[in-house]
C-alpha cells in the first residue's frame, strides 16, 4: 500500500512576497541548511519561480557578507 504525504505550502506563495530582498536575514536563513547550503525546493515547497528568486537573493546577500558561505 502506497503511503501518502501531504505536499509542502509554499510560504512565499501563502505571504503574497513579491520580491525576495536579499536584506532580510532572518527569512534567508530559513531556507539554507546547517552547513550553509540552500536548501531544495523539495524540502522548502517554494514553486521554480519563488526557488530562483530566492537563490538570487541569497547569493547577494552572501556576496554583501549577511551570511556566511560556509558553516563551521
Amino acid at each position: 500500500m502506497a503511503e501518502y504525504y501531504k505536499a509542502k505550502q509554499n510560504k512565499i506563495y501563502s505571504e503574497e512576497i513579491e520580491d525576495i530582498d536579499y536584506k532580510d536575514v532572518k527569512m534567508l536563513q530559513k531556507y539554507v541548511n546547517s552547513i550553509g547550503k540552500i536548501d531544495g525546493r523539495k524540502k522548502t515547497g517554494a514553486s521554480m519561480k519563488h526557488q530562483r528568486m530566492l537563490a538570487v537573493a541569497l547569493k547577494r546577500a552572501r556576496h554583501l557578507a549577511l551570511l556566511p558561505f560556509v558553516v563551521k
